[in-house]
């Protein structure tokens, strides 16, 4: 008997049972033949399947002509017309919408946008997203696999078999796509790839997955699209007129997880976290909260510098919109957010990014660009379009969703170059021989480019540890366009420093000069973060010599340096109090320390310190401007004493700070000063509240006209032992 036309092809068929059609969408769903509308369906488990119109006229009985479940029928239609399908077993019975009787939502300006990579909303295309397509309500998912033969998304709502929704591919961008009604937020999913050479991979989580699982379990989530009332307006329309290298900027840097533990050792929620986090570090008086990386990561001792979710904030902590509610909170308070965002490289986990369509996509394709020994985790392939979109949306979907204040991108100096930790013989040069990864410099110049212009206000942030020039120097002056960088070789001085026992500071006395003679070849952030506490360092306070007085004046005097210093401050949680155990990601800080007073004396040193930082422009509007700092004393290696000018904009009300690195305390030391009148001294690290040994000035040392070295003025001033003091110039009076 001729089979009629109408009929699918048995080859066809068998490819549709198998997940190796190459077009599912050519042969599922409803379709126009010579005969009529046909629909097909795929349906494993279904014995019986009728298809109906929307008002239950009935307009198919569908004949099982595949043993798994293949499903066709002639239709009674004269036109296309929406439909739903009914299926029963002997043991219940179903009804669904077909999702192959649905056009795509993506489109042709997607694809080019996506192949061009300058999609900068990619993430509002890509991904699982939760719309109302052709009045159904379901969920769009649609990922970038161009070398797969074939994707299927597969959740609960399909068994996680791989043949039940197959996706669509858009060969012009290598996008597969597929709407599925029914389907809603939390549902869980992964991607089933048949990769580049017919091999079935491991399922794949989502590049674009804005929810996931909490670990171990890796699948992504599918997120609600309900929309979130912010209170933060006051925050954001402040922040588009800020000018971040002429304000105060003070970070606690945080690894949420081990801030502080729940009862039961669990994870603080993020509404928690909002609740404690938020308040206390308002009250330290720090401007901005900067979080190491919230992305979704499988390996808790990663500290999130591995992620596998670029998109998704951790689940440790809870749900997106936890996370929106956090940082909402922050703002209220007066505080922005800064996020540590990891474009260097990703893990190998078999779930993630890693070979995703059966070699490689988004890492690149030459080992010795595309893997990284120190981290044995896979480097990006900067220099494809679409790897770059994907990276740059994820920074701007932070910005956007989440109203992020600041990104700091980590390990950049691996990114730089082509033979970062590598030997001889395992990189390859650019054509002149040169090492720069030139991919690397256009993706971050663009990153920059993008994320400034977009949204006014918002800071970036390099962790840059060698000596690239113009990390951040706009990117039309052929800079990296980064706001700040971490200034590494200051840390590593000054840390040296303040480790020697002070006899011997006298002959280390160009580490704490020699940060000046660079400090304005960029805009620095002085950082002492939580590379500095791990991993057999010690904790800031164990890091200084003797006894716990001298340990504790020896961090304060630090501490006042650093914030009189020029560029803005980071300090990593725990340094505040004096905690003495290095960091350990799987406790939380040692609060019990609060009870001792030293440790609280600490604390709130630091708090004052942030107060008159903030309050005193002189100390952070000319950060990065060699204008506003002037030595006063740089020289007195003997005495192992620093001082040093701070101005302002005008000038007109400088701050002197004067540090004594030795447990001696200075009495009558002759200071030049560069005016006559009265200084009044606004703040000592000496003072008993501090646990000093309340030695001091008395409020305020009056300047005298007379020459005091290159100064028209000088006074005579006490800088009592391991201490550092603030003077701000008051008057011209002598009252």
């Amino acid at each position: 008997m001729t089979r009629p036309s109408w009929r699918a092809d048995p080859d066809e068929i068998a490819a549709i049972v198998a997940a190796r059609h190459a077009d599912p969408f050519a042969l599922l769903g409803l379709h126009e033949t010579a005969e009529g509308f046909v629909i097909r369906c795929f349906a494993p488990g279904a014995q019986t399947i009728a298809a109906a119109t929307p008002e239950g006229r009935v307009i198919a009985t569908l004949e099982r002509v595949h043993p798994d479940g293949f499903f066709e029928a002639l239709t009674a239609l004269g036109a296309r017309a929406p439909y739903r399908l009914s299926a029963a077993n002997g043991a219940a019975q179903w009804s669904f919408a077909d999702p192959y009787a649905f056009p795509p939502v993506l489109g042709a300006m997607d694809d080019y946008l996506l192949v061009e990579g300058e999609h900068q909303k990619l993430y509002e295309r890509l991904g699982a997203h939760v719309v109302t397509h052709d009045a159904a309500q379901g969920v769009n998912f649609a990922v970038w696999a161009p070398n797969a033969q074939r994707v299927s998304v597969v959740g609960d709502f399909n068994q996680w078999d791989g043949r039940r929704a197959q996706m669509r591919k858009r060969v012009d961008s290598g996008v597969w796509e597929i709407f599925i009604p029914g389907v809603g937020p939390g549902a869980p999913y992964k991607f089933e790839i048949v990769g580049r050479h017919g091999n079935l991979l491991p399922l794949k989580a989502d590049p674009f997955g804005f929810e996931a699982e909490l670990r171990p379990s890796t699948a992504s989530v599918v997120a609600s699209n309900a929309p979130y009332e912010w209170g933060d307006e006051i925050h954001m329309r402040e922040r588009a007129k800020y000018d971040p290298r002429r304000a105060p900027m003070s970070v606690y840097e945080v690894h949420l997880p081990s801030w502080r533990k729940a009862e039961g050792w669990r994870f603080l929620s993020y509404d928690e976290l909002a609740d404690q986090l938020v308040p206390y570090v308002a009250d330290l008086g720090f401007t901005h909260i900067e979080l190491l990386p919230v992305n979704e990561h499988p390996l808790d001792a990663s500290w999130g510098y591995q992620p596998i979710g670029l998109f998704a904030p951790t689940r440790r902590h809870g749900d997106s919109n936890g996370f929106k509610r956090f940082v909402d909170r922050a703002h209220q308070a007066g505080l922005g957010v800064i996020l540590d965002w990891v474009p260097a490289h990703f893990p190998t986990d078999e779930h993630g990014l890693a070979q995703f369509d059966g070699g490689p996509l988004y890492e690149h394709s030459d080992p010795r660009r595309g893997f990284h020994p120190d981290w044995n985790t896979a480097i990006y392939d900067f220099g494809r379009r679409e790897v770059s979109n994907f990276l740059i949306a994820s920074a701007l979907y932070w910005l956007d969703r989440f109203h992020i204040d600041g990104l700091r991108v980590d390990a950049v100096a691996s990114m730089l170059y082509l033979d970062y930790s590598r030997k001889e013989g395992e990189w390859a040069p650019n054509p002149d021989g040169s090492n720069d990864n030139r991919d690397a410099v256009r993706f971050l110049q663009r990153f920059n480019e993008l994320v400034y212009g977009l949204y006014p206000g918002v800071v970036t942030i390099a962790e840059e540890s060698t000596s690239w020039g113009g990390v951040t120097r706009p990117t039309n002056a052929g800079g990296l366009g980064f706001g700040f960088k971490w200034n590494m070789g200051w840390m590593n001085d000054t840390l040296r420093y303040m480790s020697a026992d002070p006899v011997y500071r006298k002959w280390r006395h160009n580490e704490l000069t020699f940060g000046l003679l660079y400090a304005f070849a960029e805009n620095f952030v002085l950082p002492l973060s939580h590379d500095e506490v791990v991993h057999g360092k010690g904790s800031i306070i164990a890091k200084m010599p003797g006894d716990d007085w001298l340990r504790f004046a020896g961090t304060r005097a630090y501490y006042g340096f650093m914030w009189g210093h020029p560029g803005k401050k980071l300090l990593f949680m725990g340094q505040e109090f004096g905690q003495t155990s290095e960091w350990d990601f799987a406790r939380q800080l040692e609060w019990w320390l609060l009870d001792h007073a030293p440790h609280r004396g600490l604390r709130d040193f630091l708090r004052d310190l942030n107060r008159v930082y903030r309050r005193h422009e002189a100390l952070h509007a000319r950060d990065c401007e060699s204008e506003g700092f002037e030595w006063i004393v740089v020289d007195d290696a003997e005495s192992s004493v620093f001082a040093f000018i701070r101005y302002g904009a005008d000038r007109a009300r400088p701050v002197v700070v004067v540090s004594n690195f030795t447990p001696v305390s200075r009495v009558a030391y002759r200071l030049g000063l560069p005016r006559a009148g009265r200084w009044r001294e606004i703040l000592n690290s000496d003072a008993e509240i501090y646990g000093g040994s309340g030695q001091g000035n008395l409020g305020a040392v009056v300047a005298r006209a007379e020459v005091g070295g290159a100064f028209p003025a000088c006074a005579e001033i006490q800088i009592p032992p391991l201490a550092t003091l603030f003077f701000e110039f008051e008057s011209d009076g002598l009252q």
